[in-house]
């Protein structure tokens, strides 16, 4: 199987992300935010994704909801998950992307927006603006790729008709050839 491309990787993450934000948003998650992060600065991850619910319990179900959407959806799961049993910061690590799922106190208290001020603020409209352009601009380079091999096909049977028509020459030469020996004779 070949190996998918990086930017067929980043939009597979950008989907994923979209997945989950989502599930925050169907589970009424408050204040739901997108951070693309500087690479320079973070090596950890390309994404953190920020919302908080009005109780721990919500908090739980939003991450549980992110969970099983990720898994129908995409087949996959967090590496980790910290924080559930107690439901005031749920930490789920996709790698590519991080969940934040705080209680309105502890997102307060530890402010990762403020902490993060060279990340780029990304709404849910312009992610999926985003995996659109992406996804067309792949699209696009796919059509071309057949378009390339049909010139490349469209050549080979151009030789065989040369083929074909130097030997359909060459035989009614023949012909005339026993044609003239049996007037010969």
């Amino acid at each position: 199987m070949a190996s998918k491309s990086v930017a067929d990787k980043r939009t597979i993450t950008q989907q994923m992300l979209a997945a989950a934000a989502a599930a925050c948003e169907d589970k009424k998650g408050d204040d739901i935010r997108i951070l693309a992060l500087d690479p320079s600065e973070s090596g950890l991850t390309d994404y953190f994704l920020i919302c908080s619910g009005s109780s721990d319990r919500q908090n739980v179900a939003i991450t549980d909801e992110i969970e099983l959407r990720l898994k129908r959806e995409f087949a996959t799961y967090p590496n980790s998950v910290e924080g559930r049993r107690q439901g005031e910061w749920v930490l789920m690590d996709y790698v590519d992307f991080i969940v934040h799922v705080f209680s309105a106190e502890k997102r307060a208290f530890y402010g990762l927006e403020r902490l993060r001020k060279s990340a780029t603020s990304l709404t849910i409209a312009e992610l999926n603006d985003e995996i659109k352009s992406a996804i067309a601009s792949t699209r696009a380079k796919k059509q071309a790729i057949p378009s390339a091999k049909k010139a490349a096909a469209k050549k080979v049977p151009a030789k065989k008709v040369v083929a074909k028509k130097a030997a359909s020459t060459k035989k009614p030469a023949k012909k005339a050839t026993k044609a003239t020996t049996k007037k010969s004779k």
